[in-house]
């Protein structure tokens, strides 16, 4: 392959509304968008409006067995996307899912499995950092050295709940694979690539369901400590932001060297700066702020150059499993508070 060539994408499952998020990205980066199968109608025909030069797949196998198609993409219900993903590679594709890649051990077991079998790529779009130009920022920063070495890292993702808009599979544990599997993935990720942690564990978690009785397997509270090599991680994640705010959550970062820290408020600053993408960093020479708006966002560009050249430069597969791993531990072992206990 050369670095011109064209990657021809596709879509399978379009549940989650993050799959535009991914398709713009892959569209925006030179990808070409070939085609989609989702067996839901009116999910399907907003999709065609918006994507008008995909072609709609009669089924998964017309995409599958379509020797030109080099990658698929997806954000189905989150615990078909495994399966899905290695039905991808057992095809020859690469895959990028969205966020959770996988809602069990089992299900990361076996994409482990058959992506060292085949090569090929398996990629979960943790978008809290790899579409975030603040984060991104973060992480240059952090890389040449602004903070000193990382000894922690402090992630909070609350979100707006907007319980009419939600899917049945929205409140079916099985299905969305519980609240730290879910949101927290990203928290998971972030941890990672900020400390370099390469042997981490999962000292404590709990989730609940404090607020929701109706929906007793929804859990809508949780939280993680963790414990890697000369640094530590906490975690929280919520359902609990109000309307009145003028975003889905304020999600942000707080990472912590031994030589100042940086925090990133990812949507909004709720001091008052306008806009999202806030970084903040404090240091021995003093306090300052960036507006990180225009810090280019390379993810899709650099998994498309890994698909034509085999590399792992957007993210390690490594990386990518162990994040997952960390999520679906703190999950199982949770202690289950509220109406769940």
């Amino acid at each position: 392959m050369t670095n011109q060539e064209k990657i021809r994408f596709a879509v399978i499952g379009i549940n989650h509304g993050h799959i535009y998020d991914q398709v713009n990205l892959l569209l925006e980066a030179g990808g070409e968008l070939a085609a989609f199968y989702a067996p839901e109608p009116d999910l399907a025909a907003t999709f065609t409006k918006t994507y008008p030069q995909a072609v709609q797949a009669e089924s998964k196998a017309q995409i599958l067995e379509d020797p030109a198609i080099q990658l698929v993409t997806s954000a189905g219900i989150p615990n078909d996307r495994a399966p899905l993903g290695v039905e991808v590679m057992r095809h020859g594709k690469d895959y990028l899912s969205d966020k959770p890649g996988f809602t069990t051990l089992d299900q990361l077991a076996e994409a482990r499995r058959v992506q060292a079998e085949t090569g090929r790529i398996y990629s979960v779009f943790y978008a809290e950092r790899l579409a975030n130009p603040a984060t991104l920022r973060a992480g240059e920063l952090v890389r040449a050295g602004a903070i000193g070495e990382v000894v922690q890292t402090i992630g909070v993702g609350p979100h707006k709940i907007n319980l009419p808009s939600r899917p049945d599979w929205f409140f079916e544990h099985e299905k969305y694979g519980g609240i730290i599997t879910d949101i927290g993935s990203h928290q998971m990720d972030q941890f990672l690539f900020f400390t370099g942690a390469k042997a981490p564990q999962v000292v404590f978690s709990q989730v609940a369901n404090y607020h929701h009785p109706d929906y007793p397997e929804l859990e809508d509270f949780g939280d993680v400590i963790l414990r890697g090599e000369n640094c530590s991680g906490y975690v929280r994640v919520d359902w609990f932001t109000p309307a009145g705010l003028p975003t889905f959550g304020d999600t942000r970062l707080t990472v912590i060297g031994t030589e100042g820290y940086i925090e990133v408020r990812k949507n909004l600053d709720i001091g008052g700066k306008p806009g999202a993408n806030h970084l903040f960093l404090a240091d021995r020479q003093g306090v300052r702020y960036e507006n990180c708006e225009k810090v280019e966002v390379p993810f899709a560009r650099q998994l498309l150059d890994d698909i034509r050249n085999r590399t792992e430069t957007a993210m390690t597969q490594a990386h990518c499993f162990l994040a997952s791993e960390l999520t679906l531990q703190a999950e199982a072992q949770a202690v289950r508070l509220g109406f769940l206990a």
